[in-house]
């Protein structure tokens, strides 16, 4: 049998390469941007740092959506598959990733072998096995996208049953294909030149900043939360870390709220733009218009106070985050999410888009995978590993 013409879209096309590169600039822009905003103080700056990214990805969806218009235009073409391999990828829940690869033998089209990746339910996985006929479901001119479906229709279900089909020679067709060296180099020159542009556009102001010793950080001074434990506290003009000392951890009963607390002395009211918290150390990133340290009220204006003049607060009250609820958010994120063998984690509230949001990201063996909560401690997503 012959193979079907065409296959997926070779890598490294040059609008691959131009939005690597893209996609690299605005990364670097964005880092650069906040960092230099805490740096200076400048809360507009904090806040393009952290709007560049979000606004690039909205840009991109709104780009694609021509493209998945037409896509989803296409009527589906329905054919009989022979199961040449399979081999389950991971997994924990109760859908596993599995990898098949499949030769498609089409009633009116040249049959054509294709790998794909698709979660099959553990209770369904015995009913795929080598040699085994199946019914796929693929776009005609996107034949390296076919999907099995799991429920045919009755005489689909009866010629899967009756059918005996031959093997399709030659290499399968994959949907994945790697960047490649140029990709990733486009990608990592594209990060240097926008963080570079960044820096060049603010670089008299830095160094001033960096001469005159401004932000520089006041004495680390160690304090005592407890009779049996201890932490490093370090703060300056726009951010708070408190680091636990060995055999401590942010997920002990009332560490992170003592260690805000350590962060806040003498009645101040500071905003928070960030609080990071991870297993022994938790950083505040103050908003720099929010507050002054010592004052006990925000320099200027009211408590949370933004941009000069307007009023609007974009920080919030760094104890008001529900760190009751953090060992069971970080918890439910290392035993639901998928990844396997988590060694870290890292929870992140900020307020920057409207409502206070906190993302756990777990990493381990298998990647990573988030959970997103409200500012009550509320689950509102998962997305995993």
């Amino acid at each position: 049998m012959t193979t079907a013409a065409g296959g997926p879209p070779p890598p490294n096309t040059p609008s691959d390469l131009a939005l690597g590169f893209l996609t690299g600039g605005v990364i670097g822009a964005s880092l650069a941007g906040f960092v230099s905003g805490c740096v200076l103080g400048r809360t507009p700056l904090i806040v393009l740092g952290l709007a560049l990214p979000v606004g690039y990805g909205l840009v991109l969806f709104l780009a694609s959506l021509p493209r998945r218009a037409r896509e989803a235009a296409v009527v589906p073409s329905r054919a009989l598959a022979l199961i040449e391999a399979l081999e389950a990828v991971g997994g924990e829940a109760s859908d596993v990733p599995v990898r098949f690869e499949l030769s498609v033998v089409p009633d009116d089209a040249p049959a054509f072998r294709v790998g794909i990746r698709q979660e099959i339910n553990l209770v369904e996985l015995p009913d795929y096995r080598p040699r085994g006929v199946v019914v796929v479901e693929y776009p005609p001119d996107r034949p390296w996208k076919a999907r099995i479906v799991k429920r045919p229709t009755p005489e689909w279900e009866r010629r899967a049953a009756g059918a005996r089909l031959d093997s399709v020679p030659g290499p399968a067709m994959r949907e994945e294909h790697g960047s490649g060296c140029a990709g990733g180099l486009l990608t990592v020159l594209g990060l240097l030149f926008g963080a570079g542009a960044v820096l060049l556009l603010f670089r008299t102001e830095l160094f001033a900043a960096v001469e005159d010793g401004a932000g520089a950080p006041r004495p680390a001074v160690t304090s005592s939360f407890s009779s049996s434990s201890s932490a490093t506290i370090t703060v300056t003009s726009v951010t708070g870390t408190v680091a636990l000392g060995p055999g401590q951890s942010m997920l002990d009963q009332g560490e992170p709220r003592k260690a805000v607390d350590s962060l806040m002395r003498d009645g101040e009211q500071r905003q928070a733009l960030t609080v990071v918290v991870q297993d022994r150390q938790l950083t505040v990133v103050f908003d720099p218009a929010g507050g002054v340290p010592g004052a006990g009220s925000p320099s200027g204006g009211s408590p949370g106070a933004g941009f000069p003049g307007t009023g609007q607060g974009l920080g919030f009250d760094p104890r008001s985050l529900p760190y009751d609820r953090i060992p069971g958010l970080v918890e439910e994120a290392r035993r639901t999410l998928g990844v396997k063998s988590p060694k870290s984690w890292q929870l992140t509230a900020d307020g920057i888009t409207g409502a206070l949001t906190l993302r756990i990201v777990v990493t381990g063996d298998g990647g990573s995978a988030t959970l997103e909560a409200d500012g009550r401690g509320q689950v509102l997503r998962r997305s995993g590993g």
